[in-house]
């Protein structure tokens, strides 16, 4: 049964609710932030953007289907063939893309999508192919491995980021509610979570459930909204970052079998107005290391960890659509504190660490502009 307070908004107003449509004013101007900021290259919404190990190659998605080879220092990009058809429409396209911790030997990369189901229904989907470079650039062998359950109607909440584990063993996948409440607390399914897989896809060994059947053997960790970030820190830990709804963004300490409280608990309130109880009535409940209320809208989040800004390793720098820029964010044991925002005029959907340590924000929607940040002289 359709949730009654979707049945209340618009399919558009869930949608710009959802990803902070508004931009604040408030934060430094670059100068201000001790960087410069140059227009490299355009894209046309893209998503995510990783490098490629060992190269000054990244690999960049966009929303309709493309895939994109770009060298810095280029200003036009490659496509990359061999990619799959993408349901898409609203939140709903081609997702995140990383490379494999074996990728120097065996050129495997990892992509994430949205797919059509029966009927009206879609899902996430999880991919890995070996990334051909020799020539025209090409996807080889790309099978799916992973699947969001159930498949539903909708077309936001897919989250589907994806990380390993600092020792190469785990693949970590976000997986969203779909808009659909309920499903983060249902442990018959696998929306609202966050999963930890084997490489191939299936369950690792050693998950909260794991002497469970079907994908409950899947869960690292439930009761989630819409992850678009996640990461591990320096030490070792992982994080994610995730929308609120009406209000309530916020960053989690993710740890194994625990329960982030959506949709009993939030920040935020519901788009109709009607409250939601706070994260702190429900002390049972994992509890957010920071909130936000006006939120800031996520696009993703690293862990900074280059030369190019000593003063900024080891923090969180999170892209921000509707804060209009980079949020910087120092993690302080389980809580995190907001240092700085950095106007940058525009929604930023991806943030990226270059192997020299200089950072690449991407911007939001069609003509997105690449910028490249480095130090300010």
């Amino acid at each position: 049964m359709t949730n009654p307070i979707l049945r209340s908004l618009s399919p558009l107003a869930l949608l710009l609710a959802s990803c902070g449509s508004s931009i604040s004013a408030q934060g430094s101007d670059p100068a201000t932030a001790g960087i410069a900021v140059t227009d490299v290259a355009t894209f046309d919404e893209p998503w995510a953007m990783a490098f490629l190990p060992g190269t000054n190659m990244a690999l960049i998605t966009e929303k309709r289907g493309k895939l994109k080879l770009w060298r810095e220092g280029a200003a036009e990009a490659m496509d990359v063939s061999g990619t799959p058809k993408v349901a898409y429409g609203g939140q709903g396209g081609f997702g995140d893309v990383i490379a494999a911790p074996d990728f120097a030997t065996t050129g495997t990369v990892y992509l994430s999508w949205a797919e059509e189901g029966e009927g009206d229904t879609r899902g996430a989907v999880v991919g890995r192919a070996k990334l051909v470079i020799d020539g025209q650039p090409r996807l080889e062998g790309l099978s799916v491995i992973w699947r969001q359950f159930p498949k539903v109607t909708g077309k936001g909440h897919y989250s589907h980021r994806m990380t390993f584990s600092p020792d190469g063993k785990y693949l970590y996948v976000t997986s969203g509610d779909r808009q659909k409440f309920t499903p983060a607390q249902d442990l018959n399914a696998n929306l609202g979570k966050v999963l930890r897989l084997m490489p191939d896809g299936t369950a690792a060994p050693g998950n909260p459930m794991a002497d469970k059947v079907g994908v409950t053997a899947q869960i690292w960790s439930f009761g989630h909204r819409n992850l678009l970030g996640i990461a591990f820190s320096p030490d070792g830990r992982l994080w994610d970052i995730e929308h609120g709804p009406a209000g309530g963004d916020e960053i989690n300490l993710v740890e194994p079998g625990k329960n982030y409280g959506w949709p009993l608990v939030s920040d935020g309130d519901h788009y109709d107005g009607k409250p939601i109880p706070r994260n702190r009535t429900r002390p049972d409940l994992a509890q957010p290391a920071i909130s936000w209320n006006p939120v800031i809208a996520p696009g993703d989040m690293i862990f900074y960890s280059g030369k190019a800004f000593p003063q900024w390793q080891g923090q969180a720098l999170i892209a921000g659509l509707g804060s209009g820029g980079i949020v910087r964010v120092k993690i302080d044991g389980e809580k995190a504190i907001e240092l700085e925002r950095i106007d940058l005029g525009n929604r930023i959907r991806e943030i990226e660490q270059a192997p020299d340590g200089t950072l690449y924000v991407l911007e939001d929607g069609e003509g997105a502009k690449l910028r490249h940040v480095v130090p300010n002289g």
